[in-house]
């Protein structure tokens, strides 16, 4: 049975040996060029990548700082609200008992 994994593996494999037909098929001055552009894009692709991981750190460092100062905004909000909301149903319910 052929699954898409097979069909993955063969496209795959055809793709390779065709860059190779086509990248012995080129002379030397273009086998150079080729490997001097794949190694400036790799290099770029580092740059950019250490780029994002350093504002990664800074961006998850400012959402720790900001987030618990927000859950600190909202936990005084929440207790106010919950106290409100229970001292409402005690009152409520000790009248309600007595009448």
């Amino acid at each position: 049975m052929v699954n898409p994994k097979h069909i993955a593996t063969f496209l795959l494999g055809a793709a390779a040996g065709y860059a190779l037909f086509k990248y012995n098929s080129l002379s030397d001055e273009e086998k150079e060029k080729l490997y001097a552009d794949l190694k400036a894009k790799a290099n770029n692709l580092k740059d950019e990548a250490e780029k994002a991981a350093g504002k990664a750190g800074d961006y998850f460092e400012e959402l720790k700082t900001k987030g618990a100062d927000s859950m600190k905004d909202y936990m005084g909000e929440a207790e106010t609200f919950f106290n409100d909301l229970f001292k409402k149903k005690e009152t409520g319910g000790t009248n309600n008992g007595t009448v």
